[in-house]
């Protein structure tokens, strides 16, 4: 798919970096932030700057509007002159860079589930290591209503979060998840009141990126690597990690803090 870019339209995805922050929000309302290739390479260039960017110590990821996001861009996908098939290698092919680079990256990560997520909107909006919804929000996982399969991550998060059995009901029947069920299950962290998003997830926000960051990364690392790991090996990594964090800026200051019984000042000690 070829098409020209409008250069007055707002751009697919949005990156505000504040105070050590970066708030990453798709940005296409009016579709209910359907993905489709332009949002998925904008998508990529907002992950690679906040996964490499050692200013910033938090991301949150959200959704403009009044949906998170709906899933890929069907419209796009029958409009494509090169093929279904390529053209969703294409769009899945960019789109898991970009969730990989958020997965790995040493920072925590927020999710702000403002409306509803499916498809990949789904696979998104599970991704925050903490993730708050809206009551409003909901949550299907779609691929199968159209004959197609699940992308950005959805079958590795969704039966760690919530339970194989869970994951295959899920996935197979199309059912729509609820927000406070959502909660109930773990697919989400917990539900907020309806005013409050954004106020409490720019508070976590703050609160996380005035902590120990770089322990934060490491202990993101030991989670993802513990479902591939014995436990032997997973408390041999757990040593390496323990041992290095005592020996970093962070675990000097953490621990010369509590000797002194004061705060800890972790952003200037990374």
């Amino acid at each position: 798919m070829t098409s020209s870019a409008d250069p007055t339209a707002s751009p697919p995805v949005l990156l505000d970096v504040t105070a050590g922050i970066a708030r990453i929000t798709l940005n296409r309302p009016d579709r209910g932030n359907a993905l489709n290739q332009p949002m998925a390479d904008a998508l990529l260039s907002a992950a690679l700057r906040v996964a490499n960017d050692t200013e910033i110590r938090c991301v949150i990821l959200t959704g403009a509007g009044k949906m998170f996001c709906v899933g890929g861009d069907i419209g796009d996908f029958a409009g494509s002159s090169e093929g279904t098939g390529a053209f969703l290698g294409r769009l899945a092919g960019t789109l898991h860079q970009a969730m990989q680079l958020l997965a790995s990256m040493p920072k925590p990560m927020i999710c702000l589930v403002n409306g509803p997520a499916a498809g990949a909107g789904l696979s998104m909006a599970i991704s925050g290591d903490i993730v708050l919804a809206h009551p409003s929000a909901h949550f299907t996982a779609a691929y199968l209503g159209i004959g197609l399969t699940p992308d950005g991550g959805m079958t590795w998060l969704l039966p760690r979060l919530v339970g194989m059995r869970l994951a295959q009901e899920i996935i197979l029947t199309n059912r729509r998840v609820g927000a406070a069920e959502a909660a109930s299950i773990g697919l989400v962290t917990r539900v907020v009141a309806d005013d409050a998003l954004d106020t409490e997830g720019s508070e976590l926000a703050t609160r996380l990126a005035s902590g120990a960051v770089a322990a934060m990364g490491a202990s993101r690392r030991l989670l993802h690597e513990s479902f591939a790991s014995g436990f032997a090996s997973q408390m041999d990594r757990e040593l390496a990690s323990i041992a290095a964090a005592g020996e970093s800026a962070e675990g000097r200051e953490g621990v010369n803090a509590f000797l002194a019984r004061r705060p800890p000042d972790f952003p200037s000690a990374s």
